[in-house]
């Protein structure tokens, strides 16, 4: 299970992030996971509810999951397609040359936090 993995990550960040902007409060995480990329989003969710009380910036955020779907680029017609619906094959001339454009990522998309003078923010941070 490599969500929790993920989440320590992902708590480790906002950690970071918390300290060198000056958070004391992180009211909510909202993380782009690509729809091929392996994360079951319920352990995932579970995971975060476990580990977040481990760590008083996040405490009480919430998460917020959005599905970002695969795209496959074909190599040989130069067209994308779903991914999930047609797999590795070409759905517009059967060519196998082809490669996954996007789809695996998980990004953080936004974070609304407190900071430590009492004013909201929203920050956009990508983790690698």
């Amino acid at each position: 299970m490599h969500e929790m993995g993920i989440v320590l990550h992902l708590a480790k960040t906002l950690d970071e992030l918390a300290e060198e902007q000056h958070i004391t409060k992180i009211g909510s995480v909202t993380l782009q996971v690509g729809e091929v990329s392996g994360i079951m989003t319920e352990l995932f969710t579970d995971a975060w509810n476990y580990f977040k009380v481990r760590h008083p910036v996040l405490t009480e955020s919430e998460l917020i999951l959005e599905t970002l779907p695969a795209v496959t680029y074909c190599q040989n017609c130069g067209k994308t397609y779903e991914t999930v619906k047609y797999g590795k094959i070409c759905p517009h001339c059967g060519s196998p040359e082809t490669y996954l454009l996007s789809g695996n990522e998980c990004i953080i998309k936004q974070i609304e936090a407190e900071t430590e003078d009492g004013t909201e923010s929203e920050e956009t941070v990508t983790i690698e």
